[in-house]
């Protein structure tokens, strides 16, 4: 009698509220180094997505771009990070006019730091990858809200209520 092999359960330590936000070190689309702690003294709203040029991603990333002049005005700075190359990033930004900081993350350190490389189902199916998540980081680095499956219609929109009474 065949045994099934049993799946692994991917297990993730996702943050709350409170929490100190990790640091990161990542290449935004211009092939430059930034690091969170580049920001410290004003908040920052930290976006995870799946996937440049994807619907719900450019979605998202385009509800960024219209209330980025109110986060500016608020003080605080947006940041968008995936897997996708710096090249891809760069691509997606001049595409959709974005002008925030997009991160390249393909070795999956601040991915997997922050929590956002889950287990995902899909028609079904079964696989691994990032999901949409959106931190928003006090001036001190304290995590002000923690959102994981944000949607990408109203996740900017929210982000930007909690930077406003921050």
């Amino acid at each position: 009698m065949r045994q099934k092999k049993q799946r692994e359960v991917l297990t993730v330590a996702e943050l709350k509220k409170g929490m100190q936000a990790p640091g990161f070190r990542l290449e935004d689309k211009d092939g430059n180094i930034r690091e969170l702690e580049e920001f410290k003294g004003r908040p920052v709203v930290l976006y995870f997505y799946p996937r440049d040029n994807t619907s719900g991603c450019t979605k998202q990333a385009l509800a960024f771009a219209a209330l980025y002049g109110e986060f500016v005005n608020a003080g605080a700075e947006v940041i968008g990070i995936s897997k996708d190359s710096v090249s891809s990033h760069q691509k997606f930004a001049e595409k959709n006019g974005l002008p925030f900081v997009l991160l390249s993350d393909p070795e999956l350190k601040a991915i997997k730091d922050y929590g956002v490389w889950q287990e995902k189902k899909l028609y079904g199916k079964v696989s691994e990858g990032v999901v949409r998540s959106v931190f928003v980081i006090g001036p001190d680095g304290t995590l002000r809200d923690v959102v994981y499956k944000a949607k990408p219609d109203t996740s900017a929109e929210d982000a930007l209520k909690l930077i406003k009474s921050l």
